[in-house]
């Protein structure tokens, strides 16, 4: 089982988003988690309400720091994704292991404004983005790949957009 991290400013959305579906899709592959170096506190209305409508139990997400990741006590991750432009340029905490890392940046579906449908239909956008990259990713022979044919595949994934 691979620990996976998905990585954004606020952890409210995209990075939310990834650990739902890497959670359901990659199940008993991966773990996932996500954090965000300056949490909002809570997940985004419209990550949950999307999320619950496609069958995911959200009983569980919560926004949280990447503190919770980089201590001594935390689970050790095989693999950390930036999820969006911010985050990627911040300084990120050193990694126990010293996992593989990639950027899979997304627009933030947070920063959608208009009505509730206009907004949902932000996240959807971001949602079926994020779904497509770990398709792609859960597609891979990982177990079959060398740390630097992965490190490509993973950095070609993260431009997958359409």
């Amino acid at each position: 089982m691979k620990n996976v991290l998905f990585l954004c400013t606020g952890n409210s959305a995209r990075s939310i988003l990834a650990e739902a579906i890497l959670a359901k899709a990659g199940a008993g592959r991966f773990q996932s988690f996500s954090a965000g170096s300056k949490p909002k506190g809570t997940p985004h209305w419209a990550a949950l309400k999307l999320l619950h409508a496609k069958g995911y139990d959200t009983s569980t997400f919560r926004s949280k720091s990447w503190d919770e990741f980089s201590a001594a006590d935390a689970p050790k991750m095989d693999n950390v994704f930036t999820v969006c432009g911010n985050a990627a340029k911040e300084s990120c905490p050193v990694w126990i292991g010293h996992p593989m890392q990639a950027h899979w940046g997304i627009d933030d579906p947070a920063d959608a404004t208009g009505s509730d449908t206009e907004v949902l239909a932000a996240f959807e956008i971001a949602y079926q983005r994020m779904k497509r990259r770990i398709d792609a990713m859960l597609a891979l022979p990982l177990d079959q790949m060398s740390q630097a044919q992965m490190k490509s595949e993973f950095q070609k994934i993260g431009a997958i957009n359409d």
